[in-house]
């Protein structure tokens, strides 16, 4: 501050000389304020470094008691799955072994089902059930024709609404006893070289005419053909029926005792029309080629000699192993067992989605008689007619 204020006096001064009407420089001393710097001792507080004792912590290795782990072995139970035994099933079947053996077979592969199977005639099966009554091994009773099934309704339980739902009410117990597995044609096979057109009946009865005498044959004793003049007696009664079985005895008919021997003996001359199914001429025609020499003529006016029966099966009361016969009714109506029905032994799928072999008549096109197959039972009544015309022994 003191410097300020000598600086400004100084400077008043030079001003006051400048502005002198004398021009005459006059030396005027001026004191000017000597500014010395002077180091001024500073009291500075001592440092003195102080050794502080410090608590020294010393890490000691203490050994602690650790619980020692042994490996201890501990036997567990070990739970093995056994495979379930599938069981097992004994069927009575009125098919031929050569015909639904190999299906049969596929099924207890595929199950793994014990399957035990009993041959013989459809009418010789329900006879034995019959007789066998509660006591019966049987768990299924697989016949060829509605007629065996029918014999022995009364023994069978009524089949689950699933598996019914699987096939057409016209092929199946009115009931819902037993159902149909495959479809099964009546009709006249016969020699397409040695007869005209003109020669061919429109209905069975007319074979009882004298142009047929010597010509014809027939298998009074094969299930099939009982089935169908079981229906023939449904529809035109008992009179009409034993006149037609009188006039082909006339006619100097033919037996044989089962239906391949019939389309043979047509093949081979010795007959020129025969009374048999529908499926036995492919089988020759698959062996021997297209100039095997007969043909199955379906027959334009109906009636019972156009009859497509079914062969069905059923399930027993007594069935012991009833889970596994549900599973075979319902395997036979697989697409896999109805195709092996219809491509191996020609017969007519009936489940939706299997087509029939292309060498049958569709199914749609034979003239069916209007008669339900549940009213078809009365084998034993038929029977006992033929045998009543000499028919039969």
């Amino acid at each position: 501050m003191k410097l300020l204020a000598l600086i400004s006096a100084l400077v008043l001064a030079m001003a006051t000389i400048a502005c002198s009407s004398d021009p005459e420089i006059v030396e005027k001393i001026v004191e000017v304020e000597k500014v010395v710097e002077k180091e001024v001792p500073v009291e500075v507080e001592k440092i003195v470094e102080k050794t502080v004792e410090v608590e020294k912590i010393v890490e000691k290795k203490v050994e602690v008691p650790v619980e020692k782990v042994v490996e201890k072995k501990v036997e567990v139970e070990k739970v093995v799955e056994v495979e379930k035994d599938p069981g097992s099933l004994v069927i009575y079947s009125g098919r031929k072994e050569s015909l639904v053996g190999p299906i049969i077979e596929q099924f207890s592969d595929a199950t793994g089902i014990k399957v035990d199977v009993k041959y013989g005639k459809s009418a010789a099966m329900a006879a034995t059930l019959s007789e066998e009554g509660s006591n019966s091994p049987a768990d299924v009773f697989y016949a060829q024709d509605p007629g065996a099934l029918g014999s022995v309704e009364s023994m069978m339980q009524v089949l689950p609404a699933d598996t019914l739902t699987k096939v057409a009410t016209w092929a199946q117990d009115d009931d819902g006893k037993w159902i149909g597995v495959s479809g099964r044609a009546r009709v006249l096979v016969y020699s397409p070289t040695r007869v005209k057109d003109s020669e061919l009946p429109n209905t069975i009865l007319e074979l009882t005419h004298p142009r047929y005498k010597g010509r014809l044959g027939w298998a009074p004793t094969n299930g099939s053909l009982l089935t169908m003049i079981t229906g023939m007696r449904k529809l035109l009664g008992d009179e009409t029926v034993s006149g037609w079985v009188k006039g082909l005895l006339a006619n100097d008919i033919k037996i044989y005792p089962k239906n391949t021997p019939q389309v043979k003996a047509v093949h081979d001359g010795e007959i020129d029309f025969g009374l048999v199914n529908h499926y036995y001429l492919y089988r020759f025609v698959t062996e021997e080629g297209e100039d095997f020499k007969a043909r199955n003529y379906h027959l334009p006016r109906g009636g019972a000699g156009s009859l497509v029966m079914v062969s069905g099966a059923s399930i027993l009361k007594t069935a012991k192993n009833k889970d596994n016969a549900e599973r075979f009714v319902d395997f036979m109506l697989s697409k896999v067992a109805q195709q092996y029905l219809a491509g191996q032994i020609f017969e007519y799928p009936l489940v939706d989605g299997v087509k029939t072999n292309r060498l049958l008549t569709p199914i749609a096109d034979i003239k069916q008689p209007d008669i339900a197959l549940s009213d078809l039972s009365d084998l034993a009544g038929t029977t006992a007619l033929l045998r009543s015309l000499g028919a039969l022994p």
